[in-house]
């Protein structure tokens, strides 16, 4: 399906049904997605990966995690969350404090500076994606938004291949 394509305009693979090629287009569109993505944000902020940005959102939004909250909830390895937290924490974006409730535990927050940097990145996106939606249709907003929360929304396979932990939705993950 090209850009300018509607769902009623969606060719079909030979042999294959409609849904087959949509969900083909899905996978490659979503793909573009991603990488796109990752290197809008290089673009954006050198110093702040797509992953790094995603952190520093969680970490606003539910004001501090600990690193393995972070692991648990974006299904990555403890060591893959470790090394961005170190390199954000070096960067002076983030610090570990003491949890109040339980002295053992760290939870990490956004240092002021990493508030404004998270600040600059988030509207530079919000602006990049209003100038690329701008011509759409308020109802195809409202629809597109739907449907990515919807997609979002599918359970998350753990470890273990089960389907049993879902992903929030939300602004960053």
């Amino acid at each position: 399906m090209t850009a300018a394509a509607t769902p009623d305009e969606t060719p079909v693979a030979p042999g294959g049904r409609p849904a087959d090629t949509a969900v083909e287009t899905i996978q490659r569109e979503m793909t573009t997605f991603a990488r796109r993505a990752r290197a809008l944000a290089g673009r954006m902020h050198p110093e702040l990966s797509l992953v790094s940005y995603t952190l520093l959102g969680h970490l606003e939004e539910r004001d501090g995690r600990r690193a393995t909250d972070l692991a648990a909830h974006y299904a990555l390895d403890k060591s893959t969350v470790s090394r961005q937290l170190s390199a954000l924490e070096r960067a002076g974006l983030i610090e570990r404090r003491v949890d109040p409730d339980d002295h053992r535990v760290q939870v990490l927050h956004l240092t002021e500076s990493g508030r404004h940097a998270l600040d600059r990145v988030t509207e530079r996106r919000r602006t990049a994606f209003r100038e690329r939606l701008a011509d759409w249709p308020e109802e195809d907003l409202l629809r597109f938004a739907a449907y990515l929360e919807r997609y979002n929304a599918w359970p998350v396979a753990g470890p273990d291949g089960d389907r049993d932990r879902a992903v929030p939705g939300g602004t960053y993950g």
